[in-house]
């Protein structure tokens, strides 16, 4: 009888050990980090045994295989004695099935659907657990350390960074799939770009951008200054290259202000602020650090050469998270106009990243940044008026090309984007 109570207690220990596993490897990490910054010990506890899985996991399978050899012989001694040589094939088939659906299948799953509730519950008794089992199963892994290096395995982590960051976008595809959580979701999902994409990505390019002439007259200076929309306007001087200052408005208004009338005499240069120029590959999250160490808003992109590429500002960053902001100075470009059929009409210049924020669509922006630049890379050419291709279920059509530049296109998604 004694036998008996035995394997019913190494079952048990099965049952918790199995349940430990699933509860304590499948519990939302983020719950656990929120319950320990509101005070909760058992979820603190949680995250330390999680910061060492390793011994976490060689612990229970240490434990679990124990157990299970343990129980497997003692009942097949046991079957032995009551039944002769046929006991080996009862207590096999007889283990098999307590071990199976008792102690396999029925914990994990029951963890599995409570594993949020079971692992702050079983992580005191993990505790004991690994303290126990703790150097016996140091020195197996430093054992299988050395085997995986005399093999080639690495075994320090180095894609777990980014294996966390695909984790996280997968939980937020998963929480934000409609209405208001798709915005929120869209606005994560931006945040985690932002060091994958380059400045050059969202700048305003050079042939877009407005900017005054420093040699003129002081008076034609002020009359480009006031008709503008913008209240930072780069200066540059003989060529439009040579940047030389970036003009605030404010400045020149205060300027003319203290001058009582006599504004020829101002020096506009001497009142610009000193350029900020940046390269082109700069991240957008290293540039937002740097507006917020520099307490700037505004930098020149310049390319490899230095020659200028165009301007990036705080607002381009916040509009990469957020998506566009409009205010009562920003001038509404119509870039891409719905047709009845289905289709689009787009500029050639459009971005790609604003396509895709805008309509749900995944076009690639690896290799290009607007859907014109994405039409020449895939085609390998600078399409014709009028020739159609079909690149990742897309219909491209150019409909308007001005010598070498693709400056409209109709766009024509795949029929489950449509009725998307």
């Amino acid at each position: 009888m004694i036998d008996v109570i035995i394997i019913l207690l190494l079952l048990l220990m099965l049952y918790f050990f199995s349940s430990a596993e699933t509860a304590l490897t499948g519990v939302s990490k983020p719950l656990m980090h929120q319950l320990e910054l509101d005070g909760s010990r058992a979820a603190a506890l949680v995250n330390r045994l999680q910061e060492r899985s390793d011994r976490l996991l060689g612990s229970i399978l240490l434990g679990n295989t124990l157990a299970q050899i343990l129980a497997s012989s003692m009942a097949t001694s046991l079957a032995i004695t009551w039944f002769g040589d046929a006991g080996i094939a009862y207590g096999a088939v007889l283990m098999t099935v307590l071990v199976l659906v008792f102690c396999e299948i029925l914990p994990k799953t029951v963890a599995l659907n409570h594993a949020n509730t079971l692992a702050p519950t079983l992580a005191p008794a993990m505790r004991l657990v690994t303290f126990v089992f703790g150097p016996p199963v140091m020195g197996v892994q430093a054992l299988v350390t050395v085997l995986f290096h005399l093999v080639g395995v690495r075994t320090d982590g180095e894609a777990n960074h980014e294996a966390n960051r695909a984790e996280l976008r997968g939980a937020i595809e998963i929480h934000t799939t409609e209405g208001e959580e798709r915005k929120e979701g869209k606005m994560l999902s931006s945040i985690l770009d932002l060091a994958d994409v380059e400045v050059w990505e969202v700048m305003t390019h050079r042939k877009n951008l407005t900017t005054i002439d420093a040699g003129q007259p002081v008076t034609a200076i002020l009359e480009e200054v006031t008709s503008s929309a913008y209240s930072r306007i780069p200066l540059w001087r003989g060529t439009p290259d040579n940047i030389v200052g970036i003009l605030r408005s404010k400045e020149l208004l205060r300027a003319v202000r203290a001058s009582e009338g006599a504004i020829d005499t101002l020096d506009v240069a001497a009142l610009a602020a000193p350029p900020w120029f940046i390269p082109e590959s700069t991240t957008l999250f290293d540039q937002l650090q740097e507006f917020r160490r520099r307490r700037e808003h505004f930098a020149i992109v310049v390319d490899e050469y230095g020659a200028l590429e165009g301007v990036v500002t705080l607002e381009d960053i916040i509009e990469e998270i957020v998506g566009d902001i409009d205010d009562e100075h920003d001038v509404a470009v119509v870039g891409v106009r719905p047709q009845p059929d289905g289709s689009y009409l787009v500029n050639g210049d459009v971005t790609l990243r604003d396509l895709n924020r805008e309509y749900d669509w995944r076009l690639p922006d690896a290799d290009a940044s607007t859907i014109a630049g994405l039409l020449m890379h895939e085609s390998r050419m600078i399409p014709e008026q009028g020739q159609t291709f079909r690149f990742y279920g897309f219909r491209f059509e150019v409909v308007h090309r001005v010598r070498n530049h693709i400056s409209q296109i109709r766009i024509t998604p795949p029929k489950e984007e449509d009725d998307g």
